[in-house]
């Protein structure tokens, strides 16, 4: 804002801007397959990310058919769009799996990523997110930042990744831009800079005329030639006003960035920066995640895609342009790419997809799993277009391509060229973070962020003879969806499934049916409930085992804390006791069984087996005789947790949702009394147009199929959206009744 009182106000010439370049009339083909060719400068790996439906498959669809790999634009109400190709996704015209793709634009290589919008499988936009540089959010112009967009927006800060926003349905008569770029401000702490403003034609729906404050040019498209653009200078009334608004750009860019500022002081005006020095600007400014440009457009009328495009050529970084990246820098020229998602193919089998983040992918390679510590020999190497491949003899360093022949690697796990450059990239990182080798161990294998189930349900084959047919799908299906767990009840003999919602064990159920030819039931949904302890306890405890003529004997005191925080907490040595010295100075073997011990004990508590959480275990005293087993050691720990968690007691913990509910006014009343029937609590209501926004936050256990008892109870008037919140204690009497959901029992007779 200083610049204004600094600089003295010129208005710009009407010939200011560079001449927009309409690539989109020019057919193109598919990518050269020879990606080690590609200018890695040129390189764009970026995701689409957004709330459920608000165009993202769309805005992916026609970004193909302009860069000429397709020749005719699907929709995803026909059910024929490119990304969106599994046989769940057209019936339901949601995106359902990360779907990789990869053209030009330009003279750039674009390796886009469309991923879902619904939070049940947000865990394939955090897979997602790891091998991506940069990212493009699309808010739906009549809702502006929405309940999942948070969720992507945060995931997308957490990796650090510069962004482009993407106001689409611009044509809907309730669009409103102004509103969604504040709610980029008032929502998400981002600071937008709009690049573009939308104008609406006389006479027509919605808009098909764009003012580029960049260039100052008019952009207009033809509906009836999808393609076609025409540009033209600003004349007339429009011009005061993108004079000012152009201004007003400058200045918002120059007080993000020091080089475009101290330009437009010496200059002692805001009006004569020309587009090259502005699009520089705001280039350095994004990548360094100090603005966020905003366009604007209406994919599904193929309005605004084309200079979309062009922006995330300008302002999105190549794969050097990021900050650094540790693994860049700990494998330097060595080959190093991390797994992102495994697809199972029909013919190729399983396909997994990989960002190569230093030196070249040859094609049969032979990979090391720095997770498993093993090699595995690949197959063919490919570069996608979604559920389509070409076959490719390498690829260089910043690309994104798929493998076959792997059958041990899952989404996230790191791999490199040999064990001798994965050792010195751990002995490297070791260094650098002042860590021992173990600790940088661990930080190269981990598979990044993983999810906790919120629903759970058995699953059945039709016939014992279909089991085995059972287990290798759910084996497949949980090798390509991190956030499936698949847990075999050792009780009841059940095969049970935890998924993150109920979409999410649905769509599981049809793959199954669908695609393994298995006709297989689901018991009940059950929700994930976990358990805390409620007194702190400690005790010891004797375990004696004997196999032939060995006996193992382990003697142990332990005592548990409840914790306020709701994670797992690791096995802790008390380091004042008696024993301490002892302690201290167990080997690795041991404490290994000991560690292994505690974490099975905390899998299932007392009350409805669930897991334990918020609870700190230290280890005061161990003693186990000669030739003890590891077996026996991890037995008397397990033992021992359970019996103190019996002892102390515990209650339930219990998902609660935040909900986000748009309705019409009429009806909010009836929903708010429904809410309240279900332990719901009303956050704020807010005006969006002519209808309400309700936040509320409700426990998941109320909210089994609310999908349809809010359609009926407003006769389809309403839609909601939802992600888990926090977990909650519970009381006695809710506790109760959860335990006599569940198990049919009432604990409190």
């Amino acid at each position: 804002m200083i610049l204004r009182q600094l600089c003295k106000f010129k208005s710009p010439s009407r010939r200011a801007g560079l001449v927009y370049i309409k690539s989109c009339t020019r057919q193109q083909s598919r990518p050269s397959s020879d990606l080690r060719s590609a200018d890695v400068e040129r390189i764009r790996n970026f995701g689409i990310l957004a709330h459920i439906d608000a165009g993202k498959t769309t805005t992916t669809e026609r970004m193909l058919f302009y860069s000429g790999t397709i020749k005719q634009m699907g929709e995803v109400h026909h059910g024929n769009t490119v990304t969106d190709f599994m046989d769940q996704e057209r019936n339901r015209g949601i995106t359902i799996t990360s779907a990789a793709v990869t053209f030009d634009w330009n003279d750039y290589r674009f390796n886009l990523i469309d991923t879902p919008g619904h939070i049940d499988f947000t865990m394939e936009v955090e897979q997602t997110l790891q091998v991506l540089d940069g990212a493009v959010v699309v808010l739906d112009g009549s809702a502006g930042v929405e309940a999942q967009t948070c969720t992507v927006w945060n995931q997308a800060d957490k990796h650090k990744l510069p962004r482009i926003v993407y106001i689409n349905k611009m044509d809907r008569a309730d669009a409103d831009f102004s509103m969604s770029v504040e709610s980029l401000e008032s929502r998400l702490g981002a600071n937008p800079i709009a690049l573009q403003i939308p104008m609406k034609s006389n006479g027509e729906k919605g808009i098909s005329t764009v003012i580029d404050l960049v260039t100052m040019q008019l952009l207009e498209w033809d509906r009836k030639k999808s393609k076609s653009i025409n540009v033209s200078q600003i004349k007339g009334e429009l011009l005061e006003m993108a004079l000012e608004e152009r201004i007003r750009l400058v200045e918002l860019v120059a007080d993000v960035d020091e080089i475009l500022a101290e330009d437009v002081i010496q200059r002692e005006s805001l009006s004569n920066v020309v587009p090259a020095e502005l699009k520089a600007a705001i280039r350095r400014a994004t990548i360094k995640k100090l603005c966020v440009p905003v366009l604007c457009g209406s994919s599904y009328h193929n309005v605004g895609v084309q200079p979309l495009m062009d922006a995330i050529g300008l302002y999105l970084p190549s794969p050097f342009e990021r900050p650094k990246d540790y693994l860049v820098n700990l494998f330097k020229d060595s080959f190093c790419a991390r797994a992102f998602k495994v697809r199972h193919d029909s013919h190729k089998g399983a396909v997994t997809f990989m960002r190569v983040f230093s030196g070249n992918f040859q094609k049969g390679q032979k990979l090391f799993n720095v997770r498993l510590q093993k090699a595995e020999q690949s197959g063919q190497l490919l570069v996608a277009y979604a559920d389509e491949y070409e076959e490719v003899q390498d690829v260089g360093c910043g690309n994104i391509a798929a493998v076959t022949g792997l059958k041990d690697t899952f989404a996230g796990d790191l791999v490199t060229g040999n064990l001798s450059s994965a050792n010195s990239a751990k002995a490297k990182l070791a260094k650098l973070k002042n860590i021992d080798s173990n600790e940088a161990e661990h930080i190269l294998a981990s598979s990044g962020s993983s999810m906790e189930p919120v629903f759970f349900c058995s699953i059945e084959p039709p016939s014992q003879s279909a089991q085995k047919a059972l287990d290798k799908a759910l084996l497949e299906l949980q090798r390509e969806d991190n956030s499936l767990k698949v847990i075999f009840n050792q009780e009841t003999g059940q095969t049970i499934l935890g998924g993150m919602g109920e979409l999410h064990i649905e769509i599981i159920k049809e793959r199954i049916v669908s695609e393994y030819k298995i006709d297989v039931d689901l018991g009940p949904m059950q929700i994930a409930y976990k358990e805390i302890l409620q007194d702190a306890i400690k005790d010891s405890h004797q375990f004696t085992q004997k196999i032939g003529s060995s006996q193992s004997n382990v003697s142990l005191v332990m005592s548990l804390e409840p914790q306020d925080e709701y994670i797992q907490f690791p096995l802790e040595m008390d380091k004042s006791g008696e024993d301490a010295a002892k302690l201290s100075s167990l080997p690795p073997r041991i404490i290994n069984a000991l560690r292994k011990g505690t974490a099975a004990g905390f899998r299932s508590g007392p009350l409805l087996n669930c897991p334990v959480v918020g609870v700190k275990p230290v280890l005061h005293s161990f003693s186990s005789t000669y030739g003890t087993t590891d077996t026996a050691i991890i037995a008397a720990m397990t033992q021992c947790v359970q019996k103190l968690l019996k002892t102390g007691g515990t209650r339930l913990l219990e998902p609660v949702m935040q909900m986000e509910l748009i309705a019409d006014a009429e009806v909010l009343s009836a929903i708010i009394s429904d809410l309240t029937r279900r332990r719901g609590n009303v956050v704020s209501i807010v005006e969006r147009g002519k209808q309400k926004v309700l936040i509320a936050q409700t426990p998941l256990s109320e909210l089994l199929g609310y999908s349809t008892e809010l359609r009926t109870m407003t006769s389809g008037r309403a839609s909601f959206s939802m992600e888990i919140h926090e977990l909650r204690p519970m009381s006695q009497v809710e506790t109760n009744t959860a335990i006599k959901r569940v198990t049919g029992f009432d604990p409190s007779f």
